[in-house]
């Protein structure tokens, strides 16, 4: 972070409440979805955990003189909040990742609101798997897009968590 770097902000949270679906409870078609403004503190943080701290996604001064001409969030920042989805709400605790495709069409920025789209594509009885289609868009304009497989515990096996 360099002295351009605006101070971070922060936001309330607006996460829905996890939710337990089991393999029984599965249907192809459902979908979940999430929505979150992407804040500067976000993409501050992101940096620090991840320890890439790109310019390009920390210093405006640096951003201005790419393509984009300002700070733009991780790639990877805006794929986890498909994993927000996966492990909170559809299929949520207890559900396994086990891949993950990842296509990026576009960037970004800091106050995007980004909202991600998950739905149950395909469900596998053998091994509980479900693979799901994810879309992450802003303004209605597709920014990334994937599929991930997950594996998904039934009822008789937990977690009893919730």
């Amino acid at each position: 972070m360099d002295a351009e770097t605006p101070a971070p902000e922060t936001a309330p949270s607006s996460l829905p409440p996890l939710r337990t679906l089991y393999f029984e409870d599965l249907a192809v078609g459902m979908s979940e979805t999430l929505s979150k403004t992407v804040l500067s503190s976000d993409v501050v943080g992101f940096a620090e955990v991840s320890g890439d701290r790109n310019p390009i996604h920390l210093s405006e001064h640096f951003a201005a003189r790419t393509p984009f001409r300002t700070r733009i969030a991780h790639g990877l920042y805006t794929a986890s909040l498909i994993s927000a989805v996966l492990g909170t709400r559809l299929p949520g605790p207890g559900a396994i990742y086990l891949s993950q495709t990842l296509n990026f069409h576009a960037p970004v920025h800091i106050g995007d609101t980004v909202t991600v789209t998950v739905e149950v594509a395909e469900l596998v009885e053998r091994g509980r798997r479900a693979r799901l289609t994810c879309t992450c868009a802003v303004d209605g304009k597709t920014v990334l897009d994937g599929e991930a497989l997950v594996k998904v515990p039934t009822r008789a096996e937990g977690p009893k968590l919730l």
